[in-house]
This record gives C-alpha cells, sequence and structure tokens, in this order.
C-alpha cells in the first residue's frame, strides 16, 4: 500500500517518543523536589525568623487603623521646611527690602488668621494671589520660590512647589485646546504656587483680532475660584503692561489685590550681587579689580534703560569674566593655584569693552 512506512521508521519514531516522555518525566520530578525545598525553607524562616542575622528585616507596614490621608498628611508635614530657616533665606536676599517687609507682613496676617480659627473667631475673607510688578532680573522668581515654600511651613499649602509658565505655557494654536492646556497646568500646581511670568501677553494690545490668551484667563479664573484653598496664582512682568493686563479683565481686578514693586537694584547691590557671585566659584578680584567693577556698577546702574537686565546682567558679566580668564590662564606656563582664581584688572577691563 502506497504512503506506508516501513516497520522500523515506526519502531524508531516509537523509541524517540519514549525517550521525550522520560525527559519530561525528569523535568517534572526536579521541580516538585525545588518546590518541596523552597516551601520547607519558607516554613522554617517563618518559624525561626532570626534565623539568619544577615537578612534585613523589612520596614513595619501602617498598621490598619492608620488611614492613607494620615500618612499622607504625616509625610507631608515631615518635609515641611522650618520657618526660620525660610525667612534668614528671604533676609539673605540682596535689596529688595520692601518686598521682604510685605512678605513678612503677609505671613504674621496668615498666621493670626490661623490663631484665630484655633480660638473659633472669624476671618474676613483673605485673597493670597499676588501681581509682581518689575523689571528683568529683579529677584521676582526667587521671592515667589521663597513664598511658595514659607506657605508651606506655615500649613497655607499642601506641597509648596512653584510651577513656572508663561503665555506658551496656557495657550494652544486651536479652538477649546487652550481650556485643557490650561486645566492641565493648574492642576499640576495644586498644592504650590503657579508663577505667570509675563502675565501681560495673555492679553494682546486691542485690535489684534481673536485671540486664545483671553480663553486661558476665563479658564484660569474658574480654577483659581474652585481651587481657592490650595493654589496661589502670581503674575509677573514689567509695572505698566501688568497693570494694564489688571484691567483689562474684572474677574482679574477681584482675584489679585495684592501687588509688589520690585525695583531695580542700585549700582551698590549690583556690586554685591556680583562679589557674591565671585565668592561663591572661589574667584578672587585684585584690589585694583574690585575699584573697578564697583565703578563700573554704578555707571551701568545710572545709565539703565528699559532694557536693563539687573541680576541677569550681571550675571552675564561674571560668566564673560570667567571665559575671559580662561582664556588667559590656558595660555600660562605652570599654573599656580593663585592663577586660577585671581581675576585681574585686565579681566575686567577686556570684559567691558
Amino acid at each position: 500500500m502506497q504512503g506506508l512506512k516501513p516497520a522500523q521508521s515506526y519502531i524508531d519514531s516509537l523509541a524517540n517518543f519514549d525517550d521525550l516522555l522520560g525527559t519530561i518525566r525528569q523535568a517534572e520530578n526536579a521541580a516538585q523536589e525545588l518546590l518541596s525545598e523552597t516551601l520547607s525553607s519558607a516554613t522554617s524562616e517563618k518559624e525561626h525568623p532570626n534565623a539568619n542575622p544577615n537578612v534585613e528585616k523589612p520596614q513595619s507596614a501602617v498598621s490598619p487603623e492608620t488611614s492613607t490621608s494620615e500618612t499622607a498628611e504625616s509625610e507631608s508635614t515631615s518635609k515641611r521646611p522650618a520657618l526660620d530657616e525660610l525667612l534668614e533665606k528671604l533676609e539673605a536676599l540682596i535689596g529688595l527690602e520692601n518686598i521682604k517687609q510685605s512678605v513678612k507682613s503677609l505671613i504674621n496676617l496668615v498666621k493670626v488668621r490661623k490663631l484665630r480659627e484655633e480660638n473659633d473667631l472669624p476671618n474676613p475673607p483673605l485673597t493670597l494671589h499676588m501681581v509682581f510688578m518689575g523689571n528683568p532680573g529683579t529677584g521676582k522668581t526667587t521671592v515667589a520660590r521663597i513664598l511658595s515654600e514659607l506657605y508651606c511651613s506655615i500649613g497655607v499649602l499642601s506641597k509648596g512647589q512653584l510651577i513656572e509658565v508663561d503665555r506658551s505655557g496656557l495657550v494652544a494654536g486651536f479652538v477649546g485646546q487652550t481650556a485643557i492646556k490650561t486645566t492641565e497646568v493648574v492642576h499640576s500646581a495644586l498644592g504650590g504656587i503657579l508663577f505667570i511670568d509675563e502675565a501681560y501677553a495673555l492679553t494682546p494690545e486691542i485690535g489684534t483680532g481673536n485671540d486664545f490668551g483671553r480663553e486661558a484667563i476665563e479658564t484660569l479664573l474658574k480654577l483659581m475660584e474652585d481651587n481657592r484653598d490650595d493654589l496661589i496664582v502670581i503674575v509677573a512682568g514689567y509695572t505698566n503692561e501688568m497693570n494694564r493686563f489688571i484691567s483689562s479683565n474684572p474677574g482679574l481686578e477681584s482675584r489679585f489685590n495684592r501687588y509688589f514693586e520690585f525695583e531695580d537694584y542700585n549700582g551698590d547691590e549690583l556690586d554685591e550681587i556680583f562679589a557674591n557671585m565671585c565668592t561663591k566659584s572661589e574667584y578672587v578680584l585684585t584690589d585694583d579689580a574690585k575699584t573697578f567693577a564697583t565703578e563700573y556698577f554704578h555707571l551701568l546702574y545710572n545709565m539703565r534703560d528699559e532694557n536693563f537686565g539687573n541680576a541677569r546682567h550681571v550675571r552675564n558679566f561674571f560668566e564673560h569674566i570667567v571665559t575671559i580668564h580662561s582664556d588667559r590662564v590656558s595660555g600660562l606656563e605652570g599654573h599656580t593655584r593663585k592663577d586660577l582664581i585671581t581675576i585681574t584688572l585686565e579681566d575686567l577691563k577686556c570684559a567691558t569693552t
């Protein structure tokens, strides 16, 4: 009959199949033995938990009586920075005396409100949203970051993070997307401060046509009201532009009633900022270089215009000097430690030309 193989072929196939079954049985027996040893070891460890001193004991879990919210609150409280340290950090900032006093008064106001609550006394409505006005480089972002930590420290904010955005972080390019984008940003800032730099860009000059910035503002206003117990919004920018921005919408005027004016740093303050940058990076100015730097920063302040960068200008100037210093020192033979840290009068003159 066609299609039938020789008998010997079937016999060989059966033999191979029998070998395969034997291999499977061996693997099964090995697995059973391994499982038995594992169970035995686990039982022994359970009965004698201290049998192996080199095995770390697992950290104790939260007891069933402790709720998740209580645990989260405890962890949040333990991470809060100390109020005194944050106030020292604020005080250490160069200049900004009027800002420091305003912040301290605001902190005192919040602290007394909490004391009144504890004594069952009523408190008038309080809005903590703020407007920071001033030129670039005057410390607005730095103060906002310290404020977020301060409010977290006294329990006004639950997390204390600072979320920085500008128009591009809130406004999308298509109808309906701006509300979604703004909502996502606000939700990321819950428990902290939302810092909107150059906020006036959300309200372009009249006559520029339809703009999605107004949609961002409307969405923001609603979310500020919905989350007023655990969200602070700070809008920042040039003084004149911010006044126009706030007056462009009645909702903005009603929610932002605390204004902080950040003045330009004067010549002495600019010189002190520069000296601090040098000290922090372990650079030393020669005596004639110090005199030159002081004169330069006073001249810079007296000749400032609307493009004056304040501390940003000082930082750029410092970085330029470091580059000039590196070019000079790299050409020396047998560098000494003094060469590596000393900034000369020639370095400064080269940076100002």
